[in-house]
């Protein structure tokens, strides 16, 4: 699967930024508009931002073909690197960051409470590694397209199962109490749901028409879709988080902080392993990839319906959205230029 870095997904950061100033703007000018959408939710759940969060993660699994685990015998130490990574490292080390610069390093200039619920978004990102955006960064750095199809589809299936149970037991850590029946609704809302109406779709449509033509032209015509549902729904979320930001402007940089350390400790943890265990660069970069960059998607949405769209979670989510395309952006480039690493490796 060929895909390059689109207009929009190559100046996220951009649009972020931008949709951060329409939001506050609008909290402040027209202060309404939170008011009216705050009133549409079901079970802690904002009905505006859940169909918003399904714009942006059915377009995703789209892009998710089950079939291809069965290629998996060829690929197994590529998919040891990925999931153990992803699974057994991040969470557990976006906690340990998160904690040590929220509480300790910043912690004088961040009231403990705020910090609980920034611990709790990042916590939130760390145990969501990406499905889609590693398509992106996989193309960037050549790739091996079949290895990174496989490993979002495992990927997928494990966090039907892992991220709820992950993300419990850390904010239990925390001494962070969640509502577990909200957050197992989270992941049936955000994960389940889109996940089978991928599959649904993607069977029906290849039935009909083929594969070739599913790939090469029904997925594209979703293109902006998730980029457009993403930017709608921090428009909304910052139009209730104005106050905040503008109250604490310098916490959007000391959130930043923990998310990028980790963002950048996992590629290498990953990028390294993947070169001591002699794999080729096709299947390291995408694997170094996938447990750096984050499924902000999910995040922003479980944050949202656990703690509230103007929750300090929810803003941590927000940032780690914010980071996340410049910093991949740069491990790309150092990926790319460390190929001569892998050499000798075939």
């Amino acid at each position: 699967m060929k895909q390059g870095i689109g207009f929009f997904e190559k100046y996220l950061t951009l649009w972020v930024a931008l949709c951060i100033a329409a939001g506050i703007a609008i909290g402040k000018l027209f202060p309404f508009v939170p008011r009216t959408l705050g009133k549409l939710e079901y079970a802690n759940v904002s009905a505006p931002v859940a169909i918003l969060i399904w714009l942006m993660i059915y377009p995703m699994m789209l892009k998710v073909d089950f079939r291809s685990i069965r290629n998996v015998s060829g690929q197994a130490k590529g998919l040891i690197v990925t999931c153990v990574t992803n699974w057994l490292i991040k969470p557990f080390t976006m906690f340990a960051f998160a904690f040590f610069f929220l509480f300790i390093i910043f912690g004088r200039w961040i009231d403990a409470g705020l910090a609980a619920e920034y611990l709790s978004g990042a916590v939130l990102l760390g145990a969501a590694p990406c499905t889609a955006m590693v398509f992106v960064w996989s193309y960037l750095t050549k790739g091996d397209p079949a290895y990174t199809l496989v490993q979002v589809a495992i990927n997928d299936l494990i966090i039907l199962v892992a991220f709820a149970p992950i993300v419990a037991l850390l904010l239990g850590v925390g001494g962070i109490g969640i509502p577990m029946d909200t957050l197992l609704l989270s992941v049936l809302l955000f994960v389940v749901i889109p996940l089978a109406a991928g599959i649904i779709t993607r069977r029906v449509v290849t039935k009909r028409r083929g594969a070739a033509w599913f790939e090469e032209v029904f997925i594209h015509k979703f293109d902006n879709v998730t980029v457009a549902g993403l930017l709608l729904t921090l428009v909304i979320l910052f139009s209730f988080q104005g106050e905040t930001i503008l109250a604490n402007p310098l916490h959007i940089a000391m959130i930043a902080v923990p998310l990028v350390v980790q963002t950048l400790f996992i590629f290498f943890i990953a990028y390294g392993w993947a070169r001591a265990w002699k794999l080729p660069h096709s299947i390291a970069a995408p694997a170094g990839m996938i447990g750096a960059s984050n499924f902000f998607e999910l995040a922003v949405a479980v944050a949202i319906s656990l703690f509230g769209l103007q929750s300090g979670a929810a803003l941590a989510t927000v940032v780690g959205v914010l980071v996340e395309v410049p910093v991949m952006l740069l491990l790309v480039r150092i990926a790319n230029g460390t190929k001569h690493w892998f050499s000798e490796n075939r």
